[in-house]
């Protein structure tokens, strides 16, 4: 399923619309027959569209933000960019609604997001369970989740220079390529065993299963910024992915990571036939 955001609060919906990419945001209820029928061609436009946000309200949940908005009429599309209402469609008109998103949504380029999208792909960390991620040997207060964060935090190793990094997504995706970004070059990763749909690898496993691929980087790879490509044919359904960083570029102690980006898509779930009569 396409990732769509589920919008529970008046600050979260605040939130979301003030972002300079588009929004846009299906308001619905359980009990409206138009919501369920167009829902598929909202999930289709989300996976279509990666560099627009997509959101859903159940006004009957978040009556605030139905009030807010003065939502009378189910399904009601509003389009936001800057916290601005540009555009409303109300009632389950495919066509329409594809129309105004293809109007609207800009290019990836307008959008900032340029910077990690390859050939028709783009960044596919929102599809990761955060909650899930494991990493052995990380130090407490340097742990995982600081590299799926957009700050000064980071992942730091413990005991010695090796990381095993254990990455559930919530769905299958294709991952195309990685993104690394780093402290420092003497603390960076130089070589990387990636694992895919492997579950439960301890350091001991890394000798004896056979790595989906092995990644070898140096010192102009981070300086150039690059992106790291992978065997696109090997990793076309994943829904987990292992990285054994087996050392770092210094001989350092310890290896750093302040933040990772995988770029690819999701695997494309939504019934085709069911989209054609729906549009019909």
């Amino acid at each position: 399923m396409a990732y769509i955001k589920t919008i529970n609060s008046l600050a979260a919906f605040n939130e979301l619309i003030a972002s300079p990419k588009l929004t846009v945001v299906d308001y619905h209820a359980v009990w409206c027959g138009p919501c369920h029928t167009i829902a598929p061609v909202f999930q289709q436009l989300s996976t279509q569209f990666r560099h627009v946000n997509f959101a859903k309200v159940d006004v009957d949940q978040v009556k605030d933000v139905a009030s807010k908005e003065g939502v009378t009429s189910m399904p009601t599309f509003k389009f936001y960019k800057n916290g601005n209402e540009i555009a409303k469609l109300i009632g389950a008109n495919p066509g329409g609604l594809k129309g105004l998103v293809e109007q609207h949504a800009g290019t990836p380029e307008e959008s900032g997001s340029s910077s990690l999208n390859v050939q028709g792909h783009s960044d596919i960390n929102e599809f990761i369970t955060l909650k899930q991620i494991d990493c052995l040997n990380q130090q407490e207060n340097h742990n995982v989740r600081n590299i799926f964060n957009i700050d000064n935090t980071y992942l730091e190793s413990d005991v010695d220079e090796q990381l095993l990094i254990s990455i559930p997504f919530n769905q299958a995706v294709k991952i195309h390529s990685m993104k690394l970004v780093v402290k420092d070059i003497e603390h960076a990763p130089k070589t990387i065993k990636i694992y895919a749909n492997r579950l439960n690898i301890g350091f001991d496993e890394t000798d004896s299963i056979k790595e989906t691929q092995v990644i070898n980087l140096s010192k102009t790879d981070y300086e150039n910024n690059d992106i790291i490509p992978l065997r696109f044919v090997k990793f076309q359904n994943v829904t987990n992915i292992a990285l054994f960083v087996q050392d770092n570029l210094g001989d350092e102690e310890t290896t750093i990571i302040k933040e990772l980006h995988f770029i690819g898509s999701p695997v494309e779930t939504t019934n085709i036939e069911q989209l054609k009569k729906i549009e019909q």
